[in-house]
């Protein structure tokens, strides 16, 4: 708890990280915004909320999907948090107050541990108000079905920010390291498109698609998938046109599995630059 305090104060008296920290909660709040718009395309006219968007146990797939969008207010709390150690010397003056390196990358992680159980509970009530509201189902069994998406959220936020803790470490800046987290997913783009052009010429056996789900920011894509075409009203159009989903919107195992390992493998590549370095 004092490592995470420490943290905490720090973030909490740093003027950018406060209005980041506070836009990012007061964004998940304003979801609710939905169930007010209407959207008209030519003579079809339907309001989102009377779609199914808010019904349970489907809300829980929407939100989270949704919600992990902002994921990159707390990226950049993460990236300057790290910057502002090494600009400012913060970390070098820990050190020589008795914090050792170890301790320097657990206040970081358990900073990180406190945005995610934090944001992942609000997601948890803001879905259960609003689909306690709007929400056609009130069943206690259909209400808390589908819970696994809360823990892939989770899991998907402490995934993208310990890549972005390496990422800081490694770099140092907070704008060259947020600089290479966009270039890292444009080199994954890349990667994706040369292997469907020439992989299949070298390894037969192997898709793009077999080795792209192991890239880290494809890892956690797929963690929860986009939950439109799940809606009804989606589906039936498609059917109408002959272009039916048979898509599994399901939390896979293998894909949480992968993202834990990443993200272990962050930790530990982080931990690793910092015993290396002479701070």
């Amino acid at each position: 708890m004092r490592l995470l305090s420490i943290e905490l104060y720090k973030i909490w008296h740093n003027r950018t990280s406060r209005f980041l920290i506070l836009s990012y909660f007061i964004l998940i709040f304003s979801i609710s915004i939905l169930s007010t718009i209407n959207v008209e395309i030519g003579p079809i006219k339907f309001n989102l909320a009377e779609q199914g968007i808010f019904n349970f146990p489907y809300i829980w797939h929407f939100n989270t999907f949704m919600i992990a969008l902002l994921k990159i207010f707390f990226a950049i709390i993460i990236v300057a948090m790290v910057g502002n150690e090494y600009s400012y010397n913060t970390l070098k003056q820990n050190l020589i107050d008795g914090l050792s390196k170890a301790d320097f990358l657990k206040t970081k992680l358990y900073a990180i541990l406190a945005f995610v159980l934090t944001s992942t509970l609000l997601v948890f009530v803001v879905s259960l108000i609003l689909g306690g509201i709007y929400s056609d189902y009130n069943e206690f069994p259909i209400i808390f079905s589908d819970l696994e998406y809360l823990f892939a959220y989770a899991v998907k936020l402490f995934g993208f920010f310990t890549f972005c803790l390496f990422l800081s470490i490694l770099i140092k800046r907070s704008a060259f390291a947020l600089g290479l987290l966009a270039l890292w997913q444009v080199a994954e783009g890349i990667a994706y498109g040369l292997m469907k052009w020439k992989l299949s010429d070298f390894i037969p056996q192997l898709s793009a698609e077999q080795v792209i789900v192991y890239f880290p920011l494809n890892a956690l894509s797929n963690l929860i998938k986009e939950p439109f075409t799940r809606l009804s009203a989606i589906q039936n159009i498609a059917d109408q046109i002959g272009e039916g989903f048979t898509k599994d919107y399901g939390i896979s195992v293998f894909n949480l599995t992968i993202v834990l390992l990443w993200s272990a493998l962050f930790i530990w590549g982080s931990y690793g630059l910092l015993k290396r370095r002479d701070l």
